[in-house]
């Protein structure tokens, strides 16, 4: 079995049942890795030795016939963002950080390690995971596998453009405003903002931190199947996250075959909010169509939410005081000083952030729960109807790497901020779960994505519908090496 374009669940079978040894995966995936990251930018760290290591004894389980995990030999990409590996170095994207080493593993690692997968290396991120764009100064910009002169999203590019590339078959990400599904969108992969708490985080020195605006991590993957094995390894309690709740007793994997004609699902474009390119609100709808012929019930709806102005304001006003709040942790636990000395070794983004999150007071982020309310209220009055709501991802295709956030659409005023080219970080402020799922490309080949979003805890309702449409609108043979 050659590698690159195998899912995840073809090679943890094949793997399991002897087919295919781990120790030649992983060569295979670590020859593609050197082909293709220096273009790409995919990679920080490629663990090399490591993986070798971990694909030898993974061989010899098999041979001994132990008791083997659902991921067993399966290679992984890790976000280099709150997610460490114990002895590699962790950057978080910052150029100070640049020799830092992880002195223990994270919950997720550790999960992923005991269902049997291989950590390959780690991610590409911008500095905290600040923005749409993969870029910082310490690695430069990550490119989508699509085109090398557009940019992979953010703040998961990294991760995205290794599915994307067949440098791994899964990978991992995290989302405070759009983060996992941005990317997906860019690079025409899957992934999963889960519900809130379904999958811990062992965040320090604040456990609390990801109630506002709601973070999340969760997995990435190229099929959906693959993205319902990767979850259904990662949910379950923890005592270290105080949010984390017991892992439901939906089966993710046998929600991927449930028949299209199941569901019932609301269409917007826009949100009722958002200006959205002719190009993306065209290939949405006919995603959302292909999902109608194959049996779905599909009505497009109004969303009546606040205004975007208000949702602007409310969403920067709550996630702006993240960022500053963790320059402060960089500047107590490793000596970085963000708006000080070390700002030129840092983009001038992620310094405007943490600057911006500064002149917020407690009494500003705490009224704007009642605009999540409204907003949260305007979601549910569509979900109570429907069993998700669909709509675009990005307001465009993916941006080249120095093209600036848009400040107008086809004609349209937008603003020029990244949250005018988003339509992800709503579901942020609600905490409502979205599958991410490619919708299709564009005339130049560039990708376009759909969110699939739906009630708390609905992750196997959106699994199936996720892939009702990679097989009503498949996308597998659209990969540039595929």
């Amino acid at each position: 079995m050659s590698t690159g374009y195998e899912s995840a669940t073809e090679l943890a079978d094949a793997i399991q049942t002897g087919d295919v040894s781990p120790v030649e995966v992983v060569e295979k995936y670590l020859d593609r890795i050197d082909a293709q990251n220096d273009e790409l930018n995919a990679y920080v760290n490629v663990l090399k030795q490591r993986a070798r290591e971990q694909a030898r004894e993974a061989e010899q389980a098999v041979e001994n016939g132990e008791d083997l995990g659902p991921l067993h030999g399966v290679p992984v990409a890790i976000k280099d963002l709150h997610m460490e590996i114990e002895g590699v170095p962790h950057t978080m994207g910052l150029a100070p950080l640049a020799d830092n080493v992880a002195a223990e593993s994270s919950l997720i690692v550790e999960r992923l390690e005991d269902a049997g997968a291989i950590p390959l290396g780690t991610t590409n991120t911008p500095e905290l995971g600040h923005t749409m764009q993969t870029y910082n100064e310490l690695l430069g910009p990550t490119a989508t596998p699509f085109d090398r002169d557009y940019n992979a999203g953010g703040s998961s590019g990294g991760s995205a453009a290794a599915l994307a590339a067949g440098l791994a078959p899964l990978a991992t990400g995290s989302d405070v405003g759009g983060s996992l599904r941005n990317p997906a969108s860019c690079c025409h992969v899957v992934s999963v903002k889960p519900t809130f708490g379904l999958v811990p985080k062992d965040n320090r020195p604040d456990a609390f931190s990801s109630t506002t605006p709601v973070g999340v991590v969760g997995p990435m993957a190229r099929t959906v199947d693959d993205l319902a094995l990767m979850l259904s390894v990662l949910v379950g309690q923890d005592d270290s996250d105080p949010f984390s709740v017991q892992a439901p007793r939906d089966d993710y994997t046998d929600a991927t075959d449930r028949d299209a004609s199941e569901f019932d699902i609301a269409f917007t474009p826009d949100l009722d909010t958002f200006p959205v390119a002719t190009s993306v609100t065209s290939i949405c709808r006919e995603a959302a169509d292909a999902l109608a012929d194959a049996g779905a019930t599909v009505s497009e709806v109004t969303v009546d939410g606040p205004d975007k102005g208000t949702l602007n304001y409310a969403y920067g006003t709550e996630a702006t005081p993240l960022f500053a709040v963790m320059a402060h942790y960089l500047e107590a636990e490793y000596g970085v000083d963000v708006t000080g000395e070390d700002a030129d070794d840092l983009s001038s983004s992620f310094v405007q952030t943490v600057e911006m999150g500064e002149g917020y007071d407690a009494v500003d982020y705490l009224k704007t729960n009642e605009v999540r309310t409204e907003l949260y209220d305007a979601v549910e009055a569509v979900l109570e109807d429907h069993d998700a709501l669909v709509m675009p991802t990005l307001s465009t295709p993916p941006l080249t790497h120095d093209e600036p956030y848009p400040a107008e659409i086809d004609g349209e005023r937008a603003g020029g901020l990244p949250m005018d080219w988003g339509l992800t970080w709503p579901f942020n402020m609600t905490g409502h779960p979205v599958v991410a799922v490619p919708a299709g490309l564009t005339d130049d080949r560039l990708p376009v994505g759909l969110q699939v979003v739906g009630s708390r805890y609905a992750e196997a309702d959106l699994l199936g519908i996720a892939a009702a449409l990679e097989r009503a609108n498949p996308w597998a043979d659209d990969y540039p090496d595929a």
